[in-house]
């Protein structure tokens, strides 16, 4: 298990122990974090799992392909720190990752 920590728009912090080679997504919505509402149930067909990964995580986590990219571009206040959490997957390095809900989705 990975401890990764979600917090909602409103600054609530949900400290998580996430399976790795589950996403994010996944465990955003098992653990009913708020504005994250996964549509496409984590397709990469939609940007309603849109988030913001923490600075200090950017180069571990990495960047997005070009179909997540793509879809990005639907996301609301897209930042360069944005990332679909459908297509982060949880793994050791991630320990103690943090990701930021935005204040809505698109």
């Amino acid at each position: 298990m990975t401890k990764i920590t979600l917090v909602a728009f409103d600054g609530t912090r949900f400290d998580v122990d996430a399976e790795n080679g589950s996403t994010v997504m996944e465990n955003a919505i098992r653990n009913s974090v708020p504005g994250i509402e996964a549509e496409c149930g984590g397709a990469c067909a939609c940007a309603t799992c849109h988030v913001y990964i923490d600075e200090k995580w950017v180069e571990v986590v990495g960047s997005p392909e070009a179909m997540e990219e793509d879809m990005l571009d639907f996301a609301f206040d897209v930042r360069p720190t944005s990332r679909l959490s459908c297509q982060v997957k949880v793994r050791d390095e991630l320990e103690g990752l943090v990701v930021h809900v935005p204040e809505r989705q698109a």
